[in-house]
């Protein structure tokens, strides 16, 4: 009727963002929007010079973080033993970078090293056999989803922000491209995963850097194992994320990266 009020109307509530988004957190946990596109973030930075030693020994691993240790300890269980070393291998090669890449920013000097741990530790957790049969999903995306529900359990309790962001960054540290952005976090994973895999951007890390890493990881015949890791998901899923990089483009990379040549 003229004039009459429809109180079956739905109110329109305003959508709010997660409380776990705040300045802090976006800073402390990596979500700061970065490039995706890595020469993009890297042009005029000094890995153009090739940047000087830095050690493991220089490099502290946050153990004393109780989760971190505990992911430490599920990591090195459900890993095969070149999986586990590539993950610490990662890890210090992405501290490496943002120390030496981003010595100024304020990303370097607030992301927390347990979540750049974590995410390390648990990056390829959806390639081993067990779960890659479990589902029809990429192995990224299987991975991410278990590191979101194994930290947010109540044996791990990791912070919301926390377990998003490494969530986030396992699910899309192969999403390689030029386009748009991605965060912070998942940005460094991709480039140190890319240094270690294919040898991408070999001038970002320096040699001393490198020969130590791998010394205290060694990468166990890493090339093959990840190469057939990849060619198992294909054949399993031909549908996979893998497949965007280019099945024969990638697995070449792999098997063919100089830079890690040489190394046991």
């Amino acid at each position: 009727m003229p004039g009459s009020t429809n109180n079956l109307s739905p109110k329109v509530q305003p959508i709010k963002m997660s409380s776990a988004s705040t300045p802090e957190n976006i800073a402390l946990h990596g979500w700061t929007a970065t490039p995706r596109g890595a020469d993009t973030i890297l042009k005029s930075r000094p890995y153009l010079h090739e940047p000087g030693p830095l050690l493991v020994k220089d490099i502290k691993f946050p153990s004393d973080d109780p989760i971190v240790a505990k992911v430490q300890a599920y990591a090195c269980e459900k890993l095969p033993r070149p999986t586990y070393h590539h993950s610490m291998r990662v890890f210090y090669f992405a501290s490496a970078i943002i120390s030496q890449q981003f010595p100024s920013s304020a990303q370097q000097q607030q992301l927390s090293p347990s979540t750049l741990a974590l995410t390390s530790l648990l990056h390829d957790i959806g390639t081993t056999r067990q779960n890659t049969l479990s589902t029809q999903l990429s192995f990224e995306f299987q991975g991410g989803f278990i590191a979101l529900n194994l930290l947010q359990s109540e044996q791990y309790s990791a912070p919301q922000s926390q377990a998003e962001a490494v969530a986030e960054a396992i699910i899309r540290h192969q999403d390689i491209g030029t386009t748009g952005f991605i965060t912070f976090l998942g940005q460094i994973i991709q480039l140190a995963t890319l240094y270690d895999n294919v040898g991408g951007h070999p001038y970002i890390i320096s040699k001393e850097t490198r020969d130590d890493v791998n010394r205290e990881f060694p990468r166990e015949g890493w090339a093959g194992c990840f190469a057939s890791t990849i060619r198992e998901e294909v054949k399993l899923k031909p549908w996979c994320h893998t497949t965007h990089i280019g099945l024969e483009e990638f697995v070449n990379g792999v098997e063919g990266n100089l830079l890690m040549n040489g190394y046991p």
